[in-house]
């Protein structure tokens, strides 16, 4: 059981469908593993169980990274605060599970976790730029979000970036609480249809050539 803190980012939909890439993935014993946003460092711990030798988790919020040093107590896991843009070194893979919740303020306070701006990419388009540079040759990058951010354009941005990318999986979840609050501006911005209540969310892969 994970211990989490008021203003922590709880794993949900999106965490557990990322996990299971992961599994799917077959991490190579041993791998240098990258946690971007890594919030109660849930995944960190699941990369870990695939096989990882050691995880560098990374999240702006300093709640979430006392958090995920209480939970990955004894791990081989080091817990970074700051940007994924500051990162340094090389990785086996990259997990990512970014902010990417299109939002029409900017990201205050908790909502770090999930605002992006305004068509849910301010995160999203810095990371497909960086990855290259995380990645090992040969090194794997795993991404999840939401089919209302543009999936098309972070598989192109990605192949821009040298990597063969595409989507390995997706699904259909209901709107949580942060989605079902900003349905009208969601409709304004035509990201979704009137009455839609469902989003897609998709893990995609990126693989930099050995």
């Amino acid at each position: 059981m994970l211990t989490n803190a008021p203003g922590v980012y709880t794993p949900q939909e999106d965490t557990r469908f990322l996990i299971e890439a992961l599994r799917a993935a077959a991490v190579p014993a041993g791998a240098k593993v990258l946690d971007v946003g890594t919030g109660t460092g849930a995944l960190a711990l699941a990369a870990l169980r695939a096989g990882a030798a050691t995880v560098t988790a990374v999240d702006v919020s300093l709640r979430a990274v006392l958090t995920a040093r209480l939970n990955t107590l004894g791990r081989p896991v080091r817990v970074r605060w700051g940007n994924v843009l500051d990162v340094r070194g090389r990785f086996d893979l990259v997990l990512a599970n970014p902010p990417y919740v299109p939002a029409n303020q900017a990201a205050r306070g908790q909502a770090r976790a999930w605002d992006a701006g305004v068509d849910g990419r301010e995160l999203l388009d810095p990371l497909c730029a960086k990855v290259s540079d995380l990645l090992e040759p040969g090194g794997t990058l795993l991404l999840v979000h939401s089919g209302l951010c543009g999936v098309d354009t972070t598989v192109s941005k990605l192949r821009d970036a040298g990597l063969k990318a595409s989507v390995v999986d997706r699904r259909w979840t209901p709107f949580g609480p942060v989605m079902r609050g900003r349905i009208p501006f969601l409709e304004a911005r035509k990201l979704v249809e009137p009455g839609q209540r469902h989003e897609e969310l998709v893990v995609i892969r990126g693989d930099k050539p050995a």
